[in-house]
């Protein structure tokens, strides 16, 4: 079946359509860290947008949304407004140990010791100044997802919220937990990425059994 392509409209960018029943777009952990490499090379902004994109299950508005006084690096805290009826969640930040393009307080760091002091209260602000739009965001994924040689259908960052979805489930993390990372009001909106991790659980299993036979 031929991938969504991605749908622009003027003013708005909009994510692939999916067909009912179909299985969520996700990045594989490699994938994910090469799209974090490649932002990074960027700039530390982007990093920083991508990163938290990732870690937090955030859609693009969710991310360019976020403000200054959301992000308490000292307390290691984010306080997440989210979209479309989800929970206002307040979560940690993560200093992933043993993978430093993971690491959310090194990122965030390194942004704000970069970021102009403009006058906004946006954490995240354009090269001209001012909050970051979520089109310039789409532009910046697509732009290192792209490099990074992903297909077409993986290069919106909505596909970032699915991924954290996807590998929280596939490394068999509770799905009330999984709902509260993400930030869903109903365990029916978690259940969607249960059937993702059935292709890596064959996989998984194809390559263990090769292993024995």
């Amino acid at each position: 079946m031929r991938a969504a392509n991605l749908i622009e409209l003027p003013g708005r960018i909009s994510k692939p359509r999916r067909a009912r029943g179909a299985r969520a777009v996700f990045l594989k952990p490699e994938e994910t860290l090469a799209v974090l490499r490649l932002a990074k090379e960027r700039s530390v902004r982007d990093w920083a947008m991508v990163l938290l994109a990732y870690r937090h299950g955030l859609r693009a508005s969710e991310v360019c949304g976020l403000r200054l006084r959301d992000i308490d690096v000292k307390s290691g805290s984010i306080t997440i407004s989210r979209l479309k009826g989800s929970m206002l969640t307040v979560q940690p930040l993560y200093a992933h140990r043993g993978q430093p393009l993971l690491d959310e307080t090194v990122a965030l760091r390194a942004w704000l010791r970069d970021r102009g002091q403009d006058g906004s209260d946006f954490l995240f602000t354009s090269q001209k100044g001012g909050r970051m739009c979520r089109s310039a965001f789409f532009r910046v994924f697509q732009s290192v997802s792209g490099a990074a040689g992903l297909a077409s259908e993986k290069r919106h960052p909505h596909v970032l919220k699915h991924s954290l979805a996807s590998h929280l489930v596939a490394g068999n993390v509770n799905l009330a937990l999984v709902k509260q990372c993400l930030g869903h009001r109903s365990i029916t909106s978690t259940m969607q990425y249960v059937g993702t991790s059935d292709g890596q659980a064959a996989e998984a299993a194809g390559a263990a059994l090769m292993s024995i036979f």
